[in-house]
């Protein structure tokens, strides 16, 4: 007994609302919400049988009124959980529902049993037995429609079982007795099967809530897991991959639509001496800040990804035109051109952009993607800092550029390949020290093909270790022919100095050479270092075991690291004629020089100067004890059967005078 009263108790506590119980309350709401209307069918159909029966017999407050009442409450609860069928309660309602539901089983019962037991007396031995039948039928109903609710069961056995039992039992009849005895035990083992039943029911309901709390965490994790995956790590913007999803479904709607998409790149401008000079950790914090500062400016209007390095790529659906294509890129170019304020350090660097439009530029994703690439790199080429959107006149540079590359594969590189070379002359005397030698290409289908094409071209197809071999053999063949006090400039590309191979091959092209290693200059742009700095100076060091000497081209055109020029072991810096073109007229180009200049004394390396081409250039470099120079003012390229000629004629026209100042320095 106690341990039933113990049941009893956690029974009806279950009833209390609790996220732990709410689960449970809900599952049994739901099934009686589909058996109770059966019940009080069932309970509304037995009491008119009950009340008919007995109309002749009993008096008409037990057959009418009292039924009527019974019968009317039950339709009215009946069209309550017919109502409720459907609808979303809360916990709260529920569990006040299931309370509801134990207490009125418990009312019911008393009322029924009050009923029946003071209309026993009105009938003869037909009425009562079918009153008895009635009785038990009816519990047994019950038992069956509440068994997920067990504490109502139990209450309709003190109210109904237990007093019809003991009322059968008293009245000393054999039939009776057997009866009231029949029902105890039919109604306990109906309670049994009700209690394990339930139990297995609660089990149930916990298993499945299990279940789901693990698909939720699967869920999340699966969720977190995507996201993870298509968010940068480090800056938290979207990665590559979640661009290009994002690209194939923004392109699908614009398709459907016919709407307008644009795509943009964005490549930073002196990222890789921020990480060169400040460390790593300081690059991903610049990064880091860069991915904010874009994430702001492109707002609601585009979405903004990392795609790699220091690339960012960008989606904007539904532009007006090319203006507010161009309006977008202008201010994100003027975002990235601010300082940006890091530990200790105030970092400036700046960007470009590219962009290409749907469908203008392209039907497909790789299309626009290529397209607002191509865009990209013609403005990192023309004009750093700006912004290009593809157009007509690219798509047929495009296929123009595609056209030289494929006659670049098939050319014969040995006879089509040829060696120019422009003068590098002594500023104080006119004379000539050296020569550079400068790539041309006649192709044998296309023609003369403009070198910076075709170099560009062959860097890109990984074809540019080709043309060095070829077109450094036949420069030192020209040269061994030179007289001996004259040196010869070779340039390295990218991928000359990044390559352990093509160096290799370098050196032993100079180690079979008749012409002397001390007496070549190579020549190595800002770019070609920053691309691996390591392996350039191992390339480097390469070339100075063998005795020749290196240059740094381009010198102030891009990045102009110092940290390059006095980690690397140089011997000469070239000045880039942007600074040259302008230098009688513009002061800060004069005084740039002139530190340059400075610079190369102070570090014991010379120094070259290209692109003269008035006197005027000349005698300012020459004021600012730039000693060597190169350009137009003394002589375009010319071939190498040419340069005899030319010597002769240098040798028979006087040395030009040197100024106050040289002959000071003298």
């Amino acid at each position: 007994m106690p341990g039933l009263i113990h049941w009893m108790h956690d029974t009806l506590s279950s009833f209390r609302p609790g996220e732990r119980n709410a689960s449970l309350h809900r599952s049994q709401f739901e099934s009686l919400s589909k058996q109770i209307p059966i019940l009080h069918v069932s309970l509304i159909t037995n009491t008119l049988i009950v009340s008919y029966i007995h109309a002749p017999l009993a008096p008409r407050y037990l057959w009418l009124y009292v039924p009527g009442v019974i019968c009317l409450f039950c339709l009215a609860r009946l069209i309550l959980w017919r109502r409720e069928q459907g609808n979303t309660l809360d916990d709260a309602t529920i569990a006040r529902r299931l309370r509801a539901t134990v207490a009125l089983a418990g009312g019911l019962g008393i009322v029924f049993t009050s009923w029946a037991l003071n209309l026993y007396p009105y009938g003869g031995p037909y009425e009562q037995g079918q009153l008895a039948f009635y009785m038990s039928i009816t519990v047994l109903g019950c038992y069956l429609s509440l068994t997920h609710v067990p504490a109502s069961t139990f209450l309709l056995f003190i109210t109904v079982i237990l007093p019809f039992s003991i009322f059968f039992a008293a009245s000393g009849r054999p039939t009776y007795v057997a009866m009231a005895l029949n029902m105890m035990i039919v109604a306990g083992a109906m309670g049994l099967v009700t209690i394990r039943y339930y139990r297995d029911f609660v089990d149930l309901v916990r298993a499945k809530e299990s279940l789901t709390e693990r698909q939720r965490e699967t869920q999340r994790l699966s969720d977190e897991n995507f996201r993870l995956a298509n968010l940068d790590s480090l800056t938290g913007a979207p990665n590559r991959r979640r661009f290009f999803a994002e690209l194939d479904a923004r392109l699908a709607e614009a398709r459907d639509q016919g709407r307008r998409l644009a795509i943009g790149l964005i490549d930073l401008d002196g990222f890789k001496p921020v990480n060169d000079i400040y460390g790593h950790a300081r690059g991903d914090e610049l990064l880091v800040m860069v991915a904010e500062r874009l994430t702001t400016v492109c707002g609601a209007r585009a979405m903004l990804a990392r795609l790699g390095g220091d690339e960012f790529g960008l989606l904007m659906s539904d532009p007006e035109d090319e203006r507010d294509v161009r309006g977008l890129g202008a201010a994100i170019i003027r975002a990235l051109q601010e300082p940006f304020e890091m530990p200790l350090t105030r970092v400036r660097i700046s960007g470009s952009a590219g962009f290409a439009m749907f469908p203008a530029a392209g039907k497909t994703g790789a299309a626009l993607f290529e397209r607002a690439d191509h865009a990209l790199y013609h403005a990192k080429e023309t004009r750093r800092g700006s912004v290009v959107i593809f157009s007509a006149e690219h798509e047929s540079r495009i296929r123009q550029t595609a056209q030289v590359a494929q006659n670049l594969r098939t050319a014969d590189l040995e006879n089509e390949l040829r060696v120019a070379f422009q003068p590098i002359m002594d500023a104080r005397t006119g004379r000539t020290t050296g020569f550079e030698a400068l790539a041309r290409w006649t192709s044998a289908k296309l023609g003369e093909i403009d070198p910076e094409v075709f170099i560009r071209l062959a860097e890109r197809h990984n074809m540019v270790n080709e043309l060095t071999r070829v077109l450094l053999g036949k420069t030192l063949r020209s040269a061994a022919l030179w007289p001996d006090h004259l040196r010869v400039s070779f340039n390295l590309s990218t991928h000359d100095l990044a390559s352990p191979d093509a160096m290799t091959r370098i050196v032993d092209i100079l180690r079979r050479s008749p012409f002397p290693v001390d007496r070549i200059d190579f020549e190595i742009t800002e770019t070609a270092v920053f691309v691996d700095f390591e392996q350039a100076r191992l390339s480097i060091e390469a070339l100075k075991t063998l005795g020749a000497r290196v240059s740094l081209d381009d010198f102030g055109r891009g990045y102009s690291s110092l940290a390059y020029v006095q980690q690397l072991p140089l011997d000469r810096i070239k000045i880039d004629q942007s600074f040259v073109a302008d230098i009688e007229t513009n002061a800060a180009s004069r005084n740039i020089v002139k530190t340059i200049v400075d610079l190369c004394r102070n570090l014991g390396l010379s120094c070259v100067a290209e692109g003269v081409e008035t006197r005027g250039q000349l005698r300012a470099l020459r004021e600012l004890d730039c000693h060597t120079v190169q350009g137009y003012l003394f002589a375009r390229p010319m071939a190498g059967e040419r340069i005899p000629a030319y010597l002769l004629r240098e040798a028979t026209r006087p040395a030009e005078p040197a100024t106050a100042t040289e002959r000071e320095i003298a």
